[in-house]
């Protein structure tokens, strides 16, 4: 990389750094192994049919579920979830990121049971930009539960907040 090049990744870096980001786990099956991941970079794309985008590391553990298309939960976490957060985000692999917390299944895919949201989705297309893919989840089912406090991460740090309603 030039050194041009190599300033504007790390400039890019530090700059993303103050965009706080709602946490996530997004969860899936793949060939009847649960596979989790800890995830900021998913947003909502449409209400018109309600969909979603994630955005996963060809690296990661879960991309080749994501690749085959197997459906798939975004877990919106809380602030008391950071501990799985980290479990979730390298910490711990493959089936020990669910020693923790109370993880339930429906229809085959694990979903964290008192996160803030279950967001259930078909994973309905995808493209790839450089290291990542970036998939369309199509959403077929929602559960909510409690209050809304999110586990947010901004500054390379995990941080909450609770919203006045």
């Amino acid at each position: 990389m030039s050194v041009e090049i190599n300033e504007l990744v790390t400039d890019t870096r530090a700059a993303m750094r103050r965009l706080a980001k709602s946490v996530v786990i997004l969860t899936t099956n793949y060939h009847g192994q649960r596979l989790a991941m800890a995830a900021t970079a998913v947003d909502s794309l449409s209400m018109e049919p309600p969909s979603l985008l994630a955005c996963v590391n060809r690296s990661a553990s879960i991309f080749a579920a994501f690749e085959a298309k197997s459906p798939f939960c975004v877990n919106i976490l809380a602030r008391s979830h950071e501990a799985l957060a980290q479990r979730c985000g390298g910490q711990v692999k493959g089936e020990a990121r669910f020693a923790e917390g109370d993880w339930r299944e429906r229809d085959g895919i694990p979903y964290l049971g008192d996160a803030q949201a279950n967001i259930f989705c078909a994973n309905d297309g995808e493209f790839y930009y450089g290291t990542h893919g970036v998939f369309v989840g199509r959403v077929t089912d929602v559960a909510l539960f409690g209050t809304i406090e999110p586990l947010i991460y901004a500054d390379a740090r995990y941080v909450g907040a609770h919203l006045a309603m």
